[in-house]
């Protein structure tokens, strides 16, 4: 029974798959809490879908897939900040504008080539496949996401609240706001092969809501939502082995499954407080 149970442990893919989800799922959980509260779920997803054309590109061109996918992504993170500012079109419209586009480009530059790199790797990702490489790079974008985000998080955290009080006060807004799309974007990238293009918005955005739920302290938010995250990440990879499924769906699966736990904790502990202050 035990060596069932530790089976998934005794393969080399199987131990890089565990090792690079946790260091994908605590930068993006981390960022996960700034996005729900700035509202920028939809910003998650624009970036997420327009890495593509930059993949694609520097497939062509012969440069590392991460710089070109991390150019792509600022690219639309500038556009859509460039738009905004100079139309009356509302933001979220904008994204969908760009994001669309960028995707759409991406796809008729990967018809048009011959490559080795399978469209759903680039999709869905290819967590079994990855290398210790992979992983390193991934470490490496987790570190410094991480540290980044935890020197500025009050600056940050006070950008997401109140931006227009955080520009009172001297902050730098602009940079603040273009240093997290960069950092976003950068986080994007160390996910890429990981769990790829569509996936990686369930990843930015499920942890920081399901811990957005939980509780309404900003600091027990961003842990639990590392907590929630990587936890969900180690058992996704785990059951995939025995379900013989892959571990990118298995872990969004799963914390889908959190989400709608917490939901239903946060109802229950709401009606037990209003009966409280009613008694």
């Amino acid at each position: 029974m035990n060596d069932t149970l530790l089976l998934p442990f005794q393969f080399g893919f199987m131990q890089q798959a565990f090792v690079i989800a946790i260091l994908v799922a605590a930068p993006m959980a981390l960022l996960s809490c700034f996005l729900v509260l700035k509202g920028w779920s939809l910003m998650g997803d624009a970036i997420s879908h327009a890495v593509l054309p930059g993949v694609v590109l520097a497939y062509i061109v012969g440069l590392p897939l991460a710089i070109g996918a991390f150019a792509a992504g600022m690219t639309c993170a500038l556009t859509t900040g460039f738009l905004k500012e100079n139309s009356r079109v509302k933001e979220d419209t904008v994204m969908g504008i760009v994001f669309s586009g960028m995707f759409g480009l991406g796809l008729v530059l990967y018809t048009k080539i011959q490559t080795e790199v399978h469209l759903d790797h680039i999709l869905f990702g290819d967590m079994l496949g990855v290398s210790w490489g992979d992983v390193l790079e991934s470490g490496v974008i987790a570190a410094f996401v991480l540290g980044s985000v935890g020197i500025f998080r009050r600056d940050l955290l006070l950008h997401a609240f109140d931006p227009q009080h955080a520009q009172a006060i001297g902050l730098p807004v602009r940079l603040l706001h273009y240093g997290l799309l960069a950092i976003l974007s950068l986080t994007i990238v160390g996910a890429l092969k990981a769990v790829g293009i569509i996936l990686a918005i369930a990843m930015l955005i499920g942890p920081g809501a399901i811990a957005y739920l939980l509780t309404t302290r900003f600091e027990r938010m961003m842990l639990m939502s590392i907590a929630v995250a990587v936890v969900a990440s180690f058992l996704g990879v785990y059951l995939s082995f025995f379900i013989d499924s892959a571990p990118a769906p298995t872990i969004v699966l799963l914390m889908s499954a959190a989400f709608v736990a917490a939901f239903i904790l946060s109802r229950i502990g709401n009606a037990r407080r209003e009966r409280q202050a009613a008694g």
